[in-house]
C-alpha cells in the first residue's frame, strides 16, 4: 500500500486470502494492519498491544512444537527456538505471506522499514489467536514460519560469552580464493569459518565455537 492509503472493499478479503484464514472481527483484522504512524493520524487502535500478545503466542506454540517433536535437551530446545522467533525468521514469514503490502501506514518508506515486517507478523498472529483460538495459530505459523537460514550466531555466541567473561569474542577475517575465512577467539578457544561475504565466515565460525562450547558443557 502506498502512505496514508486506506483499505478498499477488496482488502480484508485479499489479506484473508493471504493469510490463509478469515476473521469473524473484521475490525481487529484491520487493527492488525494498523501502523502507529497511520491510527495516530486517523485516531484508530495501532497494532502495537497485538505484536505484545503476537510474541508470547509464538513464543508457546514454538516451544510446544519442540517439546513434542524433538528429543532434545532444554538447551538445544532453547537455540532452535531462537532461529524460529528471530527476526530474521519473522521477516522471512511475513515476505513469505506476502501481507506487508496490507499494512496501513503514514509517512514515507522509512516509517516501515526495520523491525516492521517482523512486528506486523506478531500482530498478525496475535489477531488469528484472539479470532479464532490457538488452532487457527498454530495452522498459520505451520503454513509460513520456518526456522531462519541467517541465525545470528554471533549474537547467540556474544550472550554465551558476556555471561562467563567481560571480554567479547574477537574476529579476525581474511580473504580465501573463494570468499572469506573468519578466525573466531573466546574464553580461551577458537574456531574457524568460511563464507561467500565476511558476515557468513563469522557466522560460520561463531557458530562452530558455540557447538564447541556445548560440546564441553554436555
Amino acid at each position: 500500500m502506498k502512505p496514508s492509503e486506506d483499505w478498499n472493499e477488496q482488502t480484508p478479503s485479499l489479506a484473508e486470502k493471504a493469510l490463509g484464514y478469515t476473521f469473524q472481527n473484521k475490525s481487529l483484522l484491520k487493527q492488525c494492519f494498523t501502523h502507529k504512524s497511520f491510527a495516530d493520524n486517523n485516531h484508530e487502535p495501532d497494532n502495537e498491544r497485538l505484536e505484545f500478545l503476537g510474541d508470547a503466542v509464538l513464543q508457546l506454540a514454538v516451544s510446544e512444537s519442540l517439546y513434542l517433536k524433538e528429543d532434545t535437551d532444554e538447551g538445544s530446545m532453547t537455540e532452535t527456538r531462537k532461529r524460529y522467533v528471530s527476526r530474521e525468521a519473522l521477516t522471512q514469514a511475513a515476505e513469505k505471506a506476502g501481507i506487508l503490502k496490507f499494512l496501513r501506514y503514514a509517512g514515507g518508506e522509512d516509517t516501515i522499514g526495520g523491525k516492521t515486517p517482523s512486528n506486523l507478523f506478531e500482530a498478525v498472529v496475535a489477531g488469528i489467536y484472539l479470532d479464532g483460538g490457538m488452532n487457527a495459530a498454530r495452522a498459520f505459523l505451520k503454513r509460513y514460519l520456518e526456522e531462519s537460514e541467517f541465525c545470528n550466531y554471533k549474537s547467540l555466541l556474544q550472550e554465551y560469552v558476556q555471561e562467563r567473561a567481560k571480554r567479547p569474542p574477537e574476529y579476525a577475517i581474511r580473504e580465501t580464493e573463494d570468499g572469506y575465512g573468519c578466525t573466531v577467539r573466546a574464553l580461551g578457544k577458537e574456531a574457524e569459518g568460511f563464507g561467500k561475504s565476511k558476515k557468513l565466515a563469522e557466522v560460520s565460525a561463531a557458530e562452530k565455537l558455540l557447538k564447541l562450547f556445548n560440546e564441553r558443557t554436555e
